[in-house]
């Protein structure tokens, strides 16, 4: 039997990279999915491909730097289908790359709006739906930069290390309500996102830092999410899983 038959699933950024190879998995292995992406022309293929599948989708555009938008989005999820089971909240962006000294306040607040303040709205709706029920799953998609620093991605660090803290912290508070929260730690995964970040040539090059010398694969960070949205992750809350290729084992 497929693992999340009969669950109610919302993933946001789910129009491309990590969230749409989470999505399209979630979908098969039986879970209705909501998706959620500020990218509806992509956020709508995706939906289409995961019905033409066989599976259920739905999508619903979102900014989650907007509260209104993440409120919206949970309750219209509750609406729709009586219930909300799995939130993975994978939407972010990396903003310029500057050292502190030169990083704009409007640079930091943007990644901040979206990276961290965008988890917590969305955290504050998904656990308000599902504390009536008793149980419940939260996967935040933080990074490798949750635990080290990245030279000029100060405000994604930053960013990302709150999200690690929040995690845990949520996860403290909630895991008597049968609610478990987790996070990933993505190290460079092959998306749209990581090759916009720099050249061709220093993309291809900066694999090297990897132990396994190459990068991962959105599908491999799915993965993790399908494990950790399963029963099979039933004692596993307030956990920091990197799949990083072993970049922060050296």
């Amino acid at each position: 039997m497929p693992l999340l038959t009969g669950k109610v699933a919302v993933v946001t950024g789910a129009s491309s990279g990590i969230g749409r190879a989470i999505a399209v998995l979630y979908a098969g292995e039986g879970a209705t999915v909501v998706l959620a992406s500020r990218n509806e022309d992509n956020g709508r293929v995706v939906a289409g491909e995961i019905l033409a599948a066989g599976g259920d989708a739905v999508f619903i555009k979102t900014d989650v730097s907007n509260e209104r938008d993440c409120e919206r989005l949970i309750k219209e999820t509750v609406r729709l289908y009586g219930r909300l089971d799995i939130a993975c909240n994978n939407a972010g962006t990396m903003g310029p790359a500057k050292p502190v000294g030169r990083l704009s306040a409007d640079d930091w607040r943007h990644v901040m709006d979206v990276n961290l303040h965008g988890v917590f709205y969305c955290m504050h709706y998904e656990i308000n739906s599902m504390l009536p029920h008793n149980s419940g799953v939260i996967i935040n998609i933080g990074s490798i930069a949750s635990q080290v620093g990245f030279k000029n991605l100060g405000a994604y660090a930053a960013a990302k290390h709150g999200l690690l803290g929040l995690t845990k912290t949520a996860a403290l508070e909630y895991a008597e309500n049968g609610i478990r929260i987790n996070a990933i730690g993505p190290g460079t995964i092959d998306t749209p996102m990581a090759r916009s970040y720099t050249s061709p040539d220093k993309y291809a090059q900066f694999r090297k830092v990897y132990p396994v010398k190459r990068y991962g694969l959105p599908e491999e960070v799915a993965g993790l999410a399908l494990w950790l949205a399963s029963d099979y992750a039933s004692f596993v809350t307030g956990a920091f899983i990197p799949v990083d290729g072993g970049y922060t084992a050296q």
